[in-house]
This record gives structure tokens, C-alpha cells and sequence, in this order.
């Protein structure tokens, strides 16, 4: 027999499993075309990243991605801290290789935006060794 506590556990679980916030979050996906999101954010860098540690603690002073590179939605979340509410995007970077007739993942990248899609905050994973992105060592 369940015990008292545990049913109410599992209610819990299954009322936010088939809660709204997941129908809001694909509805708010489908209405925002992320890749501009992308596009927009590396046209502001000038397709570069200032500062990037790996992840061997090897510090680049600049890094220059291609402006060919391509950026697809791999996952989404919606969080809460303090009270503040924010969208995580995480894309897959790669371009197209002509030798192989495919594209090469370099790479991904987190954006992160508060509730009025403002940008707060970006995380870069890198493979420093592709031959698609240019890196400037300090």
C-alpha cells in the first residue's frame, strides 16, 4: 500500500508534469525564431569572443568564428531565481565543410534571456583544435 505522503508526492509530480508553464514555453519557442536570436548576438561581437577559457584552463585572448556558421536549437529551459524569471537556449555551432559535403560541429553556445527576451548572459563550449575558428592565444 502507498503511504499518505507518497500519493501526494506523485500528485504533485503529475500536476507540473501536465502543468501550463509547458505549453507556454513551446508556445513562446515556436513564436521566436532563435537563429536570428543567434545571428543578432554574433553580429554585435563582430563574430568574436573576447576572453574564453577551454576547458584545460588555457586562456585565449580572441577567438573568430565563421560567419558561415550555422546555430540549431538543441534544448530550452525556463528558470526561476530571486524571483526573476529567464529562458536558456542552448544551440549546436557548426558550418558547412565542402570536402565532406556536411557541416562540422565546433561547438555550443547557451544564451541567456530575462522575460522580455533581454540578453543576459552567454556561455561558450568550444573545440579550440577545429579548423573553423581562429584563436588568438594571450
Amino acid at each position: 500500500m502507498i503511504s499518505k505522503n507518497i500519493k501526494s508526492k506523485i500528485m504533485v509530480f503529475l500536476k507540473l508534469r501536465n502543468h501550463q508553464v509547458w505549453d507556454s514555453l513551446n508556445e513562446i519557442l515556436n513564436n521566436i525564431d532563435t537563429s536570428v536570436l543567434v545571428k543578432k548576438h554574433l553580429e554585435l561581437s563582430d563574430y568574436k569572443i573576447n576572453g574564453y577559457w577551454d576547458d584545460q584552463d588555457e586562456y585565449y585572448e580572441e577567438i573568430i568564428l565563421p560567419r558561415t556558421l550555422e546555430a540549431r536549437l538543441i534544448s530550452s529551459s525556463v528558470g526561476i531565481a530571486n524571483n526573476k524569471r529567464f529562458l536558456q537556449m542552448r544551440f549546436s555551432l557548426s558550418t558547412y565543410n565542402e570536402k565532406t559535403s556536411r557541416g562540422d560541429s565546433f561547438g555550443e553556445l547557451l544564451l541567456i534571456y530575462n522575460e522580455d527576451l533581454e540578453f543576459i548572459d552567454e556561455n561558450w563550449d568550444l573545440d579550440i583544435n577545429s579548423p573553423f575558428i581562429e584563436v588568438k592565444r594571450a
